[in-house]
């Protein structure tokens, strides 16, 4: 009898000291993205590997060598497109820029949606310019409520979900894929 207390109160303190349980995970605070639940506790790369509309996302960080990075601790503001931004571009550009030999300008279009530190949608401010971990600038409008990312080269992506947190940073959903000037 003595042996079963010792027994119970022994793994007891082992589930206490192994942490929360995996059901805990569907306790967080999520937000839907492309029908999958962002958890707070992953990383970007985690997460975004279960978005439907972020495949193209995907590959892209895949062929860039980028998943590492992705996933270290950061913290990073991602600007992440959605499939359908991707498909704004013109025919043929998202093949070609996936190619080994396109490598170097893909980094540079998919580090140019990264900005260093976590910055949720309220830190963002009308006319701010944020530096890119590629090294050129976005500027921040804010109009009638919504936030939108401008590039060099003066297009927009307009934040369609904001605050989708990671455990390395956050990520702010756009609807067009931001080009920098090189």
């Amino acid at each position: 009898m003595k042996l079963s207390v010792l027994g119970s109160a022994a793994t007891a303190v082992l589930i206490a000291f192994a942490g929360p349980l995996p059901e805990a995970s569907a306790k967080e605070k999520t937000v839907m993205v492309g029908g999958a639940a962002m958890y707070p506790s992953k990383t970007i790369v985690a997460n975004a590997v279960n978005s439907k509309d972020h495949t193209t996302l995907v590959a892209a960080v895949k062929a860039a060598g980028l998943v590492d990075t992705l996933s270290g601790p950061g913290p990073f503001t991602v600007f992440a497109p959605t499939n359908a931004a991707f498909r704004k571009l013109p025919k043929g550009t998202v093949e070609t820029l996936v190619r080994p030999e396109n490598k170097a300008t893909l980094t540079r279009i998919l580090t140019y949606h990264v900005v260093p530190g976590k910055l949720n949608a309220d830190q963002l401010m009308d006319g701010q310019t944020l530096m890119t971990v590629e090294g050129e600038p976005l500027r921040v409008r804010k109009t009638g409520g919504k936030v939108m990312i401008v590039d060099a080269k003066g297009g927009a992506a307009t934040v369609t979900i904001p605050d989708v947190n990671q455990s390395n940073g956050v990520i702010h959903v756009v609807n067009s894929v931001l080009m920098p000037a090189s």
